[in-house]
Formats: C-alpha cells, sequence, structure tokens
C-alpha cells in the first residue's frame, strides 16, 4: 500500500504533520514517537483519537499485557497504522463496488 494515502488520513485523524515521502518504518517510528509523547502528556487526547481511529479495545489491551517489555507507543502505532490500513482497502473496494455496474443497474 503506498504510504502517502496513509499517511494523509493519520495526519488528519490525529492532528500531526508526518512528511508525505517517507518510508513505512520512517512513519513507525515518528508515529510511535508522538504515541509516546501522548502517553506522558495527553493520554486523554491519546484515548480520544484510538476511540476516533476505532482502534480494537480488546485486542490493544491483550498486546499491552502480553508485551509488557515493549514500548506500548511503538504497539499502539502498530495498531492505528493496521486500522487506517483498513479503512484506505475498504473505502476503495466499495468505491469500485460502485463504479461496477452499467447504468441501468444502478439505483
Amino acid at each position: 500500500m503506498e504510504n502517502g494515502e496513509l499517511i494523509k488520513l493519520l495526519n488528519s485523524e490525529l492532528s500531526i504533520a508526518i512528511a508525505e515521502k517517507i518510508s513505512y518504518s520512517e512513519l513507525h517510528t515518528q508515529l510511535s514517537d508522538y504515541i509516546n509523547q501522548l502517553i506522558k502528556n495527553g493520554f486523554d487526547k491519546l484515548i480520544a483519537y484510538l476511540y476516533r481511529i476505532d482502534v480494537n479495545e480488546e485486542k490493544l489491551k491483550t498486546l499491552l499485557q502480553q508485551n509488557p517489555g515493549e514500548d506500548a507507543g511503538n504497539i499502539i502505532a502498530t495498531l492505528i497504522i493496521e486500522r487506517q490500513e483498513q479503512k484506505i482497502k475498504y473505502r476503495k473496494q466499495f468505491s469500485k463496488k460502485d463504479t461496477d455496474f452499467d447504468g441501468e443497474e444502478k439505483w
């Protein structure tokens, strides 16, 4: 998946400014750092972002419990990226379905 679309969505959803032409690993590192800042200085904001992005709460809790030595920002960044990639995939999938019909089949 192209990073540009993902980065635009993340910038919009999280009110951040990640450069659009970076590698996936750089994206993950920057997002992880941002999440760690929110954990320390804006936890309520982080919770609101996770809710708005629709990160699976149970999956997050399970991963945090199973990986106590892992950086929490890294785990959360991974889940945010996964969720945003799902949204992009679903949007493309459903917008393609809308254009697959000829004029007679549309409502």
